[in-house]
């Protein structure tokens, strides 16, 4: 554990895991400053608790001299790396990490992290009530939405700890060092922040840096960029994939989901396909990462079979509202990326009604052409990112320009016919018009509520 009573310690970033280590930090007796470059009045909800606990606030801006004056910068998920005062404290030597790097230097136990461009929230909440279901002493947080410094409290030498990561929190570790380890896939995204695909794909990677030949690392094998990160990793490599065996890992096999814990190893049957309660190939693809990363940790298939039955959807992923006049309206407010608004597009097989748009993330849209032709009826688009989307899929079907979400839902609803989906599914961010996916979500879920029908 790092020591950190009498140090200088500031927080770049008022988000939720930053407000939360902000607290963790004064707790242990650090000297405690805040920076934001936010307004006062947007944060107008934490300042309070913050100088209540003797914790210093700067809003509007970041000062240089704030951050020269520190012994350990911890950022925020949501602040750049390249920011320029985080460029120039590092060219002084000062030390930066993120909120889960400082997290895992207390956190007791081990860790399980899932990462992934899409499916990590749905795979991390799976895990963390099929490890429960095996009376394993269990803490899911991370990017979920609990930061990972809220569980140090309650974590004990006998706890799993299930963590979600993205790439911004893992581009910002340096000894972060989970049990196992859970690559779900690599697809262009947040290529507005990392640049490039490469970039991206190595700040993924950095979820196995620290690990060692005692650790494991699962991978998806279908998934051409994850599947090359085996030749980096240090730790032992088990494998998931729908449409092949693997000599360790888990697939499917005649209907079933199986595992296999090594090669020429007995392999064990788990459940029937059939069973899976979610909708969409890509949630059997979470499940099978589920199940590998939860025979690792020592979970029985009996746990793994009651708890995936059991599971109901991940709100804001592919979740089913309410049906009005016959027609379906589905939330996947958290496709935030083009990857996840196809398979989102191919859960279905026809008579989809998409919402588009949102805050661009820098991929091509021209890539969901041939489900789109396939599958929908019309393209509702809103937000910043309308034009593009307009001009990447012009001619494909027809679009339909509605600026906001609730004029998209309106739109929608009326062409819509009954048997056919409307599906909130964006490929992009959610910051131009919201604060976040998740509201951008409830405010899907009361628009259609408004509209009456049957939940």
């Amino acid at each position: 554990m790092m020591e950190l009573k009498g140090k200088r310690v500031l927080v770049v970033g008022l988000g939720k895991s930053g407000l939360a280590a902000a607290l963790f930090l004064r707790r242990q007796g650090a000297q405690v400053t805040v920076s934001d470059v936010r307004s006062a009045e947007a944060l107008a909800n934490d300042i309070p608790k913050l100088l209540d606990e003797g914790i210093m606030v700067e809003s509007g801006g970041h000062g240089l001299l704030t951050f020269r004056r520190q012994d350990l910068i911890v950022v925020s998920p949501g602040v750049p790396l390249n920011t320029p005062e985080l460029v120039q404290a590092r060219g002084v030597g000062l030390p930066i990490i993120g909120e889960i790097e400082l997290a895992a230097q207390f956190l007791q136990g081990r860790m399980i992290a899932i990462t992934g461009s899409n499916g990590k929230t749905t795979t991390t909440a799976l895990l963390g009530e099929i490890l429960k279901a095996a009376g394993m002493t269990t803490l899911v947080g991370g990017n979920i939405g609990v930061p990972v410094v809220s569980l140090i409290e309650k974590s004990t030498p006998e706890t799993w700890s299930v963590l979600e990561v993205s790439s911004f929190q893992l581009e910002s570790t340096s000894q972060f060092h989970p049990a196992i380890s859970v690559i779900l896939n690599i697809t262009p995204d947040h290529l507005d922040r990392h640049g490039t695909v490469e970039n991206y794909a190595m700040a993924k990677e950095r979820i196995f840096a620290e690990q060692d030949a005692n650790d494991a690392v699962v991978l998806n094998a279908d998934n051409a960029r994850a599947a090359e990160a085996a030749k980096r990793s240090p730790a032992r490599v088990f494998w998931f994939s729908t449409e092949r065996s693997v000599e360790q890992g888990a697939w499917l096999e005649a209907g079933f989901a199986v595992y296999r814990p090594e090669k020429d190893a007995a392999v064990e049957t788990i459940m029937p396909v059939s069973s899976i309660p979610l909708k969409g190939a890509h949630n059997v693809e979470n499940v099978l990462a589920a199940v590998c990363a939860a025979r690792l940790a020592g979970a029985p298939a009996e746990a793994i079979r009651g708890a995936t039955e059991s599971f109901k959807a991940v709100e804001h992923r592919l979740e089913y509202v309410a049906t009005h006049n016959g027609v379906e309206f589905y939330n996947d407010s958290k496709a935030t990326n083009v990857d996840a608004t196809a398979k989102a597009i191919a859960a279905f097989p026809s008579g989809v009604h998409i919402i588009l748009g949102g805050k661009d993330k820098g991929s091509s849209y021209a890539v969901l052409a041939d489900l789109l032709r396939s599958r929908a009826r019309a393209v509702y688009t809103i937000g910043a990112a309308a034009a593009k989307i307009e001009s990447d899929l012009r001619g494909v079907v027809p679009i339909c320009s509605c600026e906001t979400l609730e004029s998209a839902v309106s739109a929608a609803a009326k062409d819509a016919r009954p048997g056919e989906v409307v599906l909130l599914a964006p490929a992009c961010s959610s910051y131009d018009q919201f604060e976040n996916y998740e509201q951008r979500g409830r405010v899907f879920k009361e628009l259609v509520a408004r509209r009456g029908g049957k939940a």
